[in-house]
């Protein structure tokens, strides 16, 4: 498991910022977290593809969050920060087979080449012992 770096920086998986978009009820201290992004005094890392996943939840009415909404956010608060899908995180989540799902591999993947938190309530990137996550 990493530890937690004390830059004030995270990685948000997809459902914690469909969450932050949609005003929605999330864990205490993931909700403090996106706070502290909009007052400027945290920074969140978006992996790549939680854009994709956000498209494809939009696209079948499965949220309300919209790829639109993502590019609001990203343009009117910069501590609010895109990372691309490199060859190096694709490496890093072959290496996470504890994660069955390739997205939520990727998303971790993610986390944990940038040695950051994930902010994610989901059971099975929690129990990885590669991936610190935030609820």
């Amino acid at each position: 498991m990493i530890s937690t770096t004390p830059k004030n920086e995270y990685v948000t998986d997809t459902m914690g910022l469909v969450l932050r978009l949609e005003r929605r009820k999330m864990g205490s201290k993931a909700k403090a977290l996106f706070q502290s992004a909009d007052d400027g005094k945290a920074v969140i890392h978006i992996p790549g593809f939680v854009f994709a996943e956000i498209l494809y939840l939009s696209e079948r009415n499965r949220i309300q969050a919209t790829l639109q909404d993502v590019s609001s956010l990203l343009a009117k608060t910069p501590t609010y920060r895109q990372v691309p899908l490199t060859f190096e995180i694709v490496q890093v989540a072959a290496n996470l087979r504890s994660i069955p799902e390739l997205h939520d591999r990727l998303i971790a993947a993610t986390s944990v080449t940038l040695n950051l938190s994930l902010i994610s309530n989901d059971p099975l990137i929690a129990q990885s012992s590669n991936v610190e996550c935030i609820w």
